[in-house]
Order: C-alpha cells, then sequence, then structure tokens
C-alpha cells in the first residue's frame, strides 16, 4: 500500500462506489437456505423469520421497506418478526429474488473471509441482545440486536465494492494490531464507519442504528454522557469488543480490547454477568450462523441444483402469473365495458332502448361488426322487437318474426352460455334484414342472466380468436348485459302493471261502495267559531270485486317482479364486489336501490289489497292513542312532539283490531306533523261518543299547511302523494282508509289550504 497521504479525490471515489450498492450481496449458501425455504409448499416470509434476521443484507433491505410502506420502526418495536407480519408477501418475496451473489475473484479464500466478517456481525448482534436485556428497559434487546448485526455495514460494503483492496487495508490493521478505521483513513481518506454510515441513510434505517454503525469505534462511554441517545453505540462497541475477545470472526480491526470491562462499569454490568455473556455467546452465535449456513461445506454443485429447482418453480410461477395477468386484462376490458354501459343507463329506459345502448357499446367496446341484438317476449309472441346497429352512428330498431319451426334462443344455448356460428341457427334473421351479414364471420351469444335468456345478440367478428377465447372474452359481458336488460323488462313490467293497478283504482272511483243509511256514519259539522270550510271526503274503498281484482294484480306483480328482482339485486352485489371504479360501484348501487324500491311498492300494493284480516277485541281507547303517538314518535326520529290528547271521562272501550288501529292512527298522525315545517306540531287528539252511542269518534286536527280540493279528493288513493320529487310512495292514508273500514269504522277528512285537516275517524264499540 502507497504510505503518502492520499489523493484528496479517492474518498468522493469510494463513497460513490459504496453509496451506488443498493443492497449487500449474500453468499451461495444463504440463497440455499432462502430459496429452500420458498419453494416449501405455502412458505410465506414469515415462516422465514429467523433466517432473515440472522443475516445483515436481509436485515437493512427489511428496514428499507418498511420505511418505503411509512412502518414506523417503533411500531414493530425494532423486530424483523414484526415488520414481515406487516410487510406485504409479495414484496418481501420480490425483494429475496432480487439479492445478488456474494461475487469473490479468487473463490474460496475470499468466500471465507466474507464469512467472517459476517460471524463476527452475529455474534456482536447476539451479544448486544444479551446486554440489553441485562440493562433493560433501558435497552429494546430487538433494536440492541438489529444495531450489532449492521454495525459493520461499511465495513461489509468495502469488501463488496472493492473486495482485493479491502483485505489488504484489513492486513495492514492485522500486522500493525490497530483499528481498521486508522488504516482507512491513511490509505481512502476516510472509514468504514463514515461510509456505513451514508449508505444507512440512503436505505433510511433507523436512526439508532445509523448511530451504532458511525460510533461504535469511538469514545462512547463520553459521548453517551453528553447524548443519552448514543447509549445504543456504546451498548454496540461492547459487544463488538466481547466478540473480539472470544475469536469468534474477523471484524477487521485488531486494536486492544481491554476497554470492555471499563464500558461494562459505565452500563452497570457486574462481572459475573460480563462473564456469562462471555460463556454464552459462542453457542448462541453458532445457532445463528447454521441459519445463514454459514457453517455449510457443500460443494458448489449442491447449490447450483437449489438455484436451478428454484429457477424452474419459478419459470412456472411466472407463466402461472402471466396467465392470471391475461384474465385480469380481460376482466379489466370487460369491467370498463360495464362501466361505459352503466353510466350511459338510466333506471327508466324501455327494453329496446336499453338494447338499442348495448348494441352500440358491444360493436364499439369489442371492435365488431354489425350488430343484431333481438329480445324475447316474456309472453307468448311471433314478433320480436330488434336492434340493427351497422355503425356506431346508423342505428335502427325493427320488428322480426320469430321462427317458428325452431325457437329464437338456439338449442345449444338456451340453459348455458354458448358462442356459436350463426350461419348455422339465424338463416331466419338473415332473410328478415335488410343488410348482409358474412355468414362465416358472425357469431350468435345468448343474454341470460337468471336461467331464461332474455336475448340474443348476433355480430360479425372481425379478427381471428381461438374458440376457448371467445367464451373466456364474451361471457362475463354478456352477463352484465342480461342482468341490465332484465332489470328493464322489470322496470317495464312494474310499469305495466301500476297503470293497471292505477285503472282499477280509476273503476273503483266511478263505482263506489254503496252505504245502507242505517251504517252510514254522520256527515261531521264544524264548529261556528271554527274557520275550516268543509271539504269533500276521500274516495271510498272499492267494492269486494274490484278488491279482489287489485288483489290479482297485486299478486301477479310479487310473482313475475319479485324472482327477478331478487336475482337482479344479488348478480349486482357479487358485480360491485369486483369492481373498483367509484362511479361504477354507485350505479350498481342505484340499480340495487332501485330494485329493492320496486320490492317495496309490490309489498304496498299487496298489503293494501290483501292486509291481515283484523282479530278484533274490547281494547282502551286510550291505550291506543298512546301507542299510536309512540310509532310516530320512532317513526319521525324525534323524542319531542307537540300532541295534545283530550278524552271524554268514562269513554267505553272500542271493539277493533287494537294493532292495526294504532298502525292506521300513526300514519294519520306522521301526515298531521308532516304538514308543519318543523315536522312537530301542534296536532290535537280528541275521543269522545259518536251520537248514535254505537260508535267513538276520534279526531285528528293539525294547523299545518292543509289540502286544496283536488289534493283532498285524492288523499287517500294509493301511492298518490302531492310532496315533490323524494317523496315517499304515497300509501300512508290509503292504508288507514284500508284498516279502518276492515275494523268496521270510517274515515274522513276536511281540509283548507293554509288552514289545517281534521281526521274524523269513527269506531265500534262492539
Amino acid at each position: 500500500m502507497p504510505q503518502t497521504p492520499p489523493d484528496k479525490t479517492i474518498a468522493p471515489q469510494i463513497e460513490l462506489a459504496v453509496r451506488q450498492l443498493d443492497a449487500l450481496s449474500i453468499l451461495p449458501a444463504t440463497a440455499a437456505k432462502y430459496f429452500s425455504k420458498l419453494l416449501q409448499p405455502q412458505a410465506s416470509p414469515l415462516d422465514m423469520a429467523e433466517i432473515i434476521e440472522a443475516g445483515p443484507a436481509m436485515t437493512a433491505k427489511v428496514f428499507s421497506l418498511v420505511h418505503e410502506k411509512k412502518i414506523r420502526p417503533a411500531d414493530i418495536k425494532f423486530s424483523i418478526r414484526n415488520a414481515l407480519e406487516k410487510l406485504p408477501e409479495d414484496i418481501v418475496r420480490k425483494a429475496i429474488f432480487s439479492f445478488k451473489l456474494y461475487q469473490t475473484p479468487d473463490n474460496q479464500p475470499r468466500l471465507e473471509f466474507r464469512k467472517q466478517l459476517l460471524l463476527h456481525s452475529l455474534a456482536t448482534a447476539c451479544c448486544a441482545a444479551e446486554i440489553a436485556k441485562i440493562i433493560s428497559p433501558q435497552m429494546e434487546p430487538n433494536l440492541a440486536y438489529s444495531a450489532g448485526l449492521l454495525h459493520n455495514l461499511g465495513a461489509l460494503a468495502l469488501d463488496q465494492a472493492m473486495p482485493r483492496s479491502f483485505e489488504t487495508i484489513v492486513e495492514q490493521a492485522k500486522s500493525q494490531n490497530t483499528c481498521l478505521c486508522e488504516i482507512e483513513q491513511k490509505h481512502l481518506g476516510t472509514d468504514h464507519t463514515i461510509l456505513g454510515k451514508r449508505l444507512a441513510r440512503k436505505w433510511h434505517l433507523p436512526e439508532q442504528v445509523i448511530l451504532a454503525i458511525w460510533l461504535h469505534h469511538s469514545d462512547t462511554t463520553t459521548i453517551s454522557q453528553k447524548m443519552p441517545q448514543a447509549r445504543i453505540a456504546q451498548i454496540v462497541q461492547l459487544a463488538d469488543l466481547i466478540a473480539r475477545q472470544g475469536g469468534i470472526g474477523q471484524s477487521g480491526s485488531y486494536e486492544p480490547t481491554d476497554s470492555a470491562e471499563q464500558i461494562a462499569t459505565s452500563l452497570q454490568i457486574a462481572p459475573a454477568q460480563l462473564e456469562q455473556i462471555h460463556n454464552d455467546l459462542p453457542g448462541k452465535t453458532q445457532e445463528k450462523a447454521k441459519l445463514l449456513g454459514l457453517d455449510s461445506q457443500r460443494p458448489q454443485s449442491y447449490y447450483l441444483d437449489v438455484f436451478h429447482t428454484a429457477a424452474a418453480q419459478l419459470a412456472r410461477s411466472n407463466a402461472e402469473i402471466s396467465q392470471a395477468n391475461r384474465q385480469l386484462q380481460t376482466t379489466a376490458t370487460h369491467l370498463q365495458f360495464v362501466k361505459d354501459l352503466l353510466l350511459d343507463m338510466d333506471a327508466n329506459t324501455a327494453p329496446i332502448d336499453t338494447a338499442q345502448k348495448l348494441a352500440v357499446h358491444w360493436q364499439r367496446f369489442f371492435q365488431t361488426g354489425m350488430v343484431c341484438l333481438y329480445l324475447t317476449p316474456l309472453s307468448i309472441s311471433h314478433v320480436l322487437e330488434a336492434v340493427l346497429a351497422q355503425d356506431p352512428r346508423t342505428v335502427k330498431t325493427i320488428c322480426l318474426n320469430s321462427p317458428i319451426e325452431n325457437p329464437p334462443i338456439p338449442q345449444p344455448m338456451q340453459e348455458k352460455f354458448a358462442v356459436l356460428d350463426a350461419n348455422q341457427y339465424c338463416d331466419w334473421l338473415f332473410e328478415q334484414l335488410d343488410v348482409d351479414f358474412d355468414p362465416d364471420q358472425t357469431k350468435i351469444i345468448p343474454l341470460f342472466p337468471n336461467g331464461r335468456a332474455v336475448g340474443a345478440i348476433v355480430f360479425e367478428l372481425r379478427y381471428p380468436t381461438k374458440t376457448e377465447d371467445l367464451n373466456e372474452n364474451f361471457k362475463l359481458a354478456a352477463s352484465i348485459a342480461g342482468i341490465i336488460l332484465d332489470m328493464a323488462f322489470a322496470t317495464a313490467n312494474q310499469q305495466n302493471l301500476a297503470e293497471n293497478f292505477a285503472q282499477l283504482l280509476t273503476a273503483t272511483k266511478q263505482s263506489p261502495l254503496q252505504v245502507s243509511e242505517e251504517t252510514a256514519p254522520p256527515e261531521p259539522q264544524p264548529t261556528a267559531d271554527e274557520d275550516i270550510s268543509p271539504a269533500p271526503t276521500t274516495s271510498e274503498i272499492p267494492t269486494t270485486d274490484l278488491l279482489s281484482a287489485l288483489a290479482e294484480v297485486a299478486a301477479g306483480a310479487a310473482h313475475e317482479l319479485n324472482n327477478p328482482l331478487s336475482v337482479i339485486s344479488g348478480r349486482v352485489q357479487l358485480l360491485a364486489k369486483s369492481l373498483q371504479d367509484p362511479q361504477a360501484k354507485q350505479m350498481l348501487q342505484q340499480i340495487q336501490q332501485s330494485a329493492a324500491e320496486l320490492s317495496g311498492i309490490i309489498d304496498d300494493m299487496m298489503n293494501f289489497a290483501q292486509p291481515p284480516q283484523p282479530k278484533p277485541q274490547m281494547s282502551n281507547i286510550k291505550t291506543i292513542i298512546d301507542e299510536a303517538i309512540q310509532l310516530t314518535a320512532q317513526k319521525q326520529n324525534k323524542e319531542q312532539l307537540d300532541i295534545q290528547i283530550e278524552i271524554t271521562e268514562g269513554l267505553e272501550d272500542v271493539f277493533v283490531d287494537s294493532a292495526q288501529v294504532v298502525s292506521a292512527l300513526s300514519n294519520i298522525l306522521c301526515n298531521s306533523l308532516e304538514s308543519y315545517d318543523q315536522g312537530t306540531g301542534p296536532v290535537k287528539v280528541t275521543a269522545e261518543p259518536e251520537d248514535s252511542g254505537n260508535l267513538i269518534q276520534l279526531q285528528i286536527t293539525d294547523s299545518g299547511c292543509g289540502m286544496d280540493a283536488q289534493t283532498l279528493q285524492k288523499a287517500a288513493q294509493p301511492f298518490f302523494s302531492a310532496r315533490p320529487a323524494g317523496r315517499k310512495r304515497g300509501m300512508g292514508l290509503a292504508h288507514a282508509q284500508r284498516i279502518i273500514q276492515l275494523n268496521g269504522g270510517f274515515l274522513t277528512i276536511q281540509s283548507s289550504p293554509d288552514i289545517g285537516t281534521i281526521v274524523t275517524i269513527l269506531l265500534p264499540r262492539r
């Protein structure tokens, strides 16, 4: 080595060479240990925690990953095992496979030197952990272990970046019985503690570990007195000296180790404890060395076999990953198709209009030629609605005559998804179109979301692809298209049923129930001081025949709609779980909410047309009113309601189904409260005998917004509400009137705008 002072340009060059290292290299024996573990079935990085925490290279990499993933070292308590639990497995696996093997220019001798450096680092780590346990709780043993393991980071980096020069420097330090840092400064203008500190900062190692790397050759006793956080360096320095006294491994430094007892005294470690550490250290170090394979004497061929096995398994894994990536790309394509399609849809779009949008998106997204999408009707019909898209700008709706000999959905695809050649099944279709599909390039696929095909799509496939790939490419998209069409059919059916329902209500209004004079309730008269003009009573309850018709319509709705709505809701939930795009998820949630709303409407229709038969018994009128007010408070989600009750003393009981009447009164009270802006009242409830003596009269009076004549006339009709968009379904008064009538009572309403409303209810006493 030259004896003259080093060129000032050498230190920056050395630092640059060291800082270019992304990680420490590992020995072939250590790599074999890693790969052998990873090759085991269902192995995870956590299963390798013992091996990983025994190696400086992997420990440094784990701390770097902890910083990269923004995990605080304190959160893992400087434990490599804790860090592996928080880090993603794929990231750790990638790090393991990214390590380079230690390169030796003269093979075995250099390999042995590297082993000795690692063995000394292991001994220092084990010793530092034992010291930390003795002085606990002043020091975390996991931190002391990691700091000891990495204290010689700079020396390991120099040995990797410039192996021959570093070996020469170590030999000179040995011949002069001096510290390695002194020789490094003499020839390099820097030393391994400074280089290690800078490399550790680049790799974002914990600050306490960096202090140990930097200061472990300094006067740590004096430094730690003025800088308590440097105590970790004092512990590592003592551990380094003890490992050197025991002759475990090679540190590169050869200065005297007689300062160990002085440092131990400063750390308040008793001589007996120090002796115990000395005695236990070789065994503990040997256990860790076996994990890294530092004791291995196996030939080079063994490592080659392990690496070949690992490479073969990685090749298989890569093939599987490539296949999975292709599937993910296909799924991503389909999800983009679904997203674009959902954003273009409307909940109230008719089935044929939905089909038109589907055809355009299909043609544009899958780059097909002409597309014909036809719908299969729910009822028996020979006329099919269809859409023909020659290109995205030339789209028209047409009617087709269904084939008489064969069903419009080919037999092979009626019960399962299939992609078929259209030229074998679609002659009837081609004959009716005024455009010419290329029969050899045209395919047909079904659109069936719940076991029944709602249609089929015929399209020109203008690019070559394997038959098995066709199913993979189009099955998901066709299923989604079928769900959307099925929902459009369900919406259309609901609208048709609602129209039929409205027609029955109109017929009801034109044919009111005739009431005999003996049972007809008296017309309520306002008092002289009330400024509420008489208003028309609500329409009478439908006759028995008309109610039967309503029940039949509602039952048909339940049968025809509830099952497909359940399927739609279930499929939409499954699809939403697989989507990440927030807009698409929001659209699917809207579809699910619409399906739930339709089911709710059907339930309301059934409850109105076929409510449970009442089970009347003698019931206390005050108890009924109190329970109705409690139920109203729950519905309105309010603790305090301004409701005044006046009941004639000694009022007799009523003969009704009390639960049903409570529900009816609660509906009326809710309407009264909602006539106020604040929704809390006041509302007055009175109960007194009716003049005939056979009935009890209840009156619910509010001073809210009131109703005009037209609104009042429809107030108790099902699904009527005077509220704007976002209103409730408008079944409250309809249910109330229906229940009161079933219990042998009567209900009338008087109201005037801006003055208020009076609801009069007559209930039987027997």
